[in-house]
């Protein structure tokens, strides 16, 4: 009865493998494979640079003499047109100085009509021979230094009521206060800016360029603006000027970009953009992750491109410009529309069967078949 069990447990073992035989391997699932782009293309020569929309005349606005800041009647933000008083000094002690310059005035003019008289007295006894010829000299010369002191005095008086009027803080040209640096009871100085006004007119942006590749930028190169608030959306413009000499502590050069007439209205002061500027000599090359490059023992490089009918891998020889911090260029050998293997090439083989994923582990086309079973 053993010897019954023993030979039907041996036939079931030898029909398992039998069968094993027969049925061959199991099938190799496909692998995901994270997958990219080319990218690059005509951007690849592109260089973004952070701006802020300015205006093109930009006033800082003070008063043209000292005192306390009585009253002041705009906000930043707020419209104004030429002529229009924005703010006003305490003006008591122009005033003041203003009628003490005419009370001036009138002594020097009381003196030179007295010296006058003097003078054509004098001007008759010499005739008489009544007095000496010196004696009227001497009256002359009074007479025409009263003059130039009265002028003097005249002088004196106008400057005073000029700086009465200085004390009114009027707007010189239409336009929009964009910063307000002074508040009503303050004491400012002759020359402190109270107000930044933004003319109406032009608007630029305004950027830093490196001061390693100052001289591929000149004036009048075409370039691309992009607010931060309208992606994908570029205004043309152009640089309008490059400052002489760079930041001393930013190293950088200040430079204005002009709008094109038809593209003001599209913006605001203060927004914030990109500007793009064409590299000069720039070739437009693809660009592709260092991960996606593989180097064969021969020292040739390629990279792995998936065909998108099949899942399959296929390595294609590629020709690179140089290498960057973490892409390269790609001067020929794959096209913006093939999908290149991004990472893990050395664990490929060609004809691979892989499914392609981007970055965040999504499908990116259907699913590759699975790879046949091999017989033996």
């Amino acid at each position: 009865m053993y010897g019954l069990r023993l030979i039907g447990v041996s036939c079931a073992l030898v029909l398992g493998l039998s069968a094993c035989g027969a049925g061959g391997k199991q099938a190799e699932a496909p692998r995901p494979a994270m997958v990219v782009h080319p990218g690059g293309g005509a951007q690849a020569a592109l260089t973004a640079y952070a701006g802020e929309v300015r205006a093109r005349e930009e006033s800082p606005l003070s008063f043209r003499v000292g005192g306390n800041l009585v009253r002041r009647n705009v906000d930043a933000g707020a419209r104004v047109q030429r002529g229009e008083i924005l703010a006003v000094l305490d003006p008591g002690d122009l005033q003041l100085q203003a009628q003490a310059a005419q009370a001036q005035l009138a002594a020097a003019n009381a003196e030179l009509a007295r010296s006058r008289g003097d003078r054509d007295r004098y001007a008759l006894l010499v005739r008489d021979k009544l007095v000496s010829q010196s004696t009227y000299d001497a009256q002359d010369a009074a007479y025409k230094a009263a003059e130039g002191q009265a002028r003097a005095a005249r002088a004196q008086m106008e400057v005073m009521r000029n700086q009465e009027g200085y004390s009114q803080l009027r707007a010189p040209r239409d336009g929009l206060i964009a910063t307000r640096q002074a508040e009503a009871g303050q004491v400012v100085a002759a020359g402190q800016t109270i107000y930044t006004l933004a003319a109406d007119g032009g608007r630029e942006i305004a950027i830093s360029l490196p001061e390693n590749r100052i001289r591929e930028f000149q004036i009048g190169q075409p370039v691309l603006v992009e607010l931060w608030n309208a992606p994908q959306q570029r205004l043309p413009g152009a640089i309008r000027e490059i400052a002489a000499a760079a930041d001393s502590q930013t190293r950088t050069y200040a430079a204005r970009v002009s709008l094109a007439s038809d593209a003001i209205n599209a913006v605001e002061l203060g927004q914030s953009a990109r500007v793009y500027v064409q590299e000069n000599g720039a070739k437009a090359a693809l660009q592709l992750p260092l991960s996606a490059v593989q180097r064969g023992s021969n020292g040739r490089t390629s990279v792995w491109v998936v065909d998108p009918a099949t899942g399959k891998v296929a390595l294609r020889p590629v020709t690179l410009g140089p290498y960057g911090n973490s892409e390269v260029p790609v001067i020929s050998g794959v096209s913006a529309n093939d999908w290149v293997v991004a990472g893990g090439g050395h664990l490929l083989r060609e004809g691979l069967a892989v499914t392609p994923v981007d970055r965040d582990n999504r499908p990116l086309l259907k699913p590759a078949p699975a790879a046949p079973a091999k017989k033996d």
